[in-house]
């Protein structure tokens, strides 16, 4: 088993890398805005946005090479795309080289949902699986919180402290694409290769309770039937895992999770804060994610994924809600980061360590990687258009309202989860494949 946390956590590393790029950018987008005297529009729909049409980039598209390269030779490249990105946008003088940039490193984060998830899902026993896909978003929310305390100790460094904080990336991607090569490829890709013997020695080193043959022959004949009859994820037998992939992501965008963590110490100086104290507070963010999702780890193989989507659910209706409140009725003071430490725990027990997992094993074998990119792309385009409009929102409606639009979006997750999602805790990945398909 210690082989198979190693191979994990190395590969699950891409999403601290995912958390760190994301957030980055929430310590150095003022100075920018200010450096480069863009409008609320330029600088949201560009100078943000470029990363995440990056990420959507990269979700749609990231399923091409975790399929035919692999999924380890696909997870190495993600690496050398956030050395890229990390060092150009931290040198360069102007803001459309700086968007070309970012938008490279947004590749790699799309990439990295499709990449990372599928392959730990594919070498993780039943009893582990939730567990080991979740090591993905604790490093996400990890690499949050690294973001957040690098911006806030850098934020005095030198004359431009953006090129500090936006350029220490590529420290973290350096170390994780070496950390890429230790790890085998995956038992179920090599067996859609016709690699079966080099697939058996990997399998025999997860599992090995398990009639091997047998294992093996389950996995190469779903294979082999979706070779032969050209499967994918659009036809009608797989409607539902698509419908699910679809709203799982749909949701965790629309609870306004994205558009919190770009612009945190923005949303915190809203509330009333001073600039110095909004940087701390986003830290509390930080520290908030990585204890709930460190919490969720330890659950979401024994209470199940629906069940923490439950209290996710409940836990950000009440938070939104309140954050609505406070900037309704102007309460000031820490309420709002009160609030919104509330509202990050109930993401981090729920859609935050939920929604990678879930995707990773509604759909068979040789469509896994489509439905990921399905999924991600659909979450990553969400998460391109909702944060882009959040500066002009916060100028023409209010904080309020758009909090309170979150909350009402969360009342009908919550409606999702009671009546759609199913429980996939404990079961085999081939079992989930054939139960979620309608079969024909």
């Amino acid at each position: 088993m210690n082989k198979i946390v190693l191979w994990s956590l190395c590969a699950a590393f891409a999403g601290f890398l995912f958390g760190f790029d994301t957030v980055v950018i929430s310590g150095a987008e003022k100075q920018l805005q200010q450096i480069w005297q863009s409008s609320d529009a330029f600088h949201g729909t560009f100078v943000i946005g470029m990363a995440l049409w990056g990420t959507v980039a990269g979700a749609l598209f990231g399923s091409f090479p975790t399929n035919f390269l692999g999924r380890k030779k696909s997870l190495f490249f993600i690496g050398i795309l956030y050395v890229i990105s990390a060092l150009g946008s931290a040198l360069v003088d102007d803001p459309y080289t700086f968007g070309i940039f970012r938008f490279t490193g947004g590749l790699g984060v799309g990439a990295s949902t499709i990449a990372a998830p599928a392959y730990i899902s594919e070498i993780a026993p039943e009893k582990d699986r939730g567990r080991l896909v979740a090591f993905y978003q604790f490093n996400i929310v990890l690499g949050m919180l690294a973001a957040y305390a690098s911006n806030y100790l850098l934020r005095e460094t030198g004359s431009e402290p953006w090129r500090w904080m936006i350029g220490m990336e590529a420290l973290p991607a350096l170390i994780y694409t070496f950390l890429v090569l230790v790890i085998p490829q995956s038992p179920r890709w090599l067996i859609s290769q016709d690699k079966i013997e080099k697939a058996r020695s990997i399998l025999a080193k997860i599992d090995t309770s398990k009639d091997l043959d047998s294992k093996i022959a389950e996995i190469k004949r779903q294979s082999d039937h979706g070779k032969s009859s050209k499967e994918n994820i659009l036809m009608k037998k797989y409607r539902k895992p698509l419908i699910l992939a679809f709203l799982i992501a749909f949701f965790n965008q629309f609870s306004g999770i994205n558009a919190l963590l770009y612009y945190a110490p923005r949303i915190f100086e809203e509330a009333g804060l001073e600039e110095s104290a909004s940087l701390l507070s986003s830290i509390g963010v930080g520290v908030t994610n990585i204890i709930f999702t460190f919490l969720a780890l330890f659950l979401i193989d024994r209470l199940g994924r629906r069940t923490l989507m439950f209290i996710g659910s409940i836990g950000y209706i009440v938070s939104l809600a309140m954050v609505s409140a406070a900037f309704f009725l102007d309460w000031g003071g820490m309420s709002v980061p009160i609030f919104i430490f509330i509202f990050i725990a109930a993401h981090a027990i729920g859609q935050g360590s939920v929604i990678w997992v879930f995707i990773s094993e509604i759909f068979p074998n040789h469509l896994r990687a489509g439905g990921q990119a399905f999924g991600s792309s659909t979450h990553w385009v969400l998460a391109a258009i909702i944060p882009s409009l959040v500066p002009v929102l916060f100028g023409s409606i209010g904080a309020g309202w758009v909090f309170a639009c979150f909350a009402f979006m969360m009342v009908l997750q919550l409606l999702f989860v009671k009546f759609m999602m199913p429980e996939t805790k404990g079961k085999s990945l081939e079992d989930l494949g054939l139960g979620l398909s309608d079969r024909e």
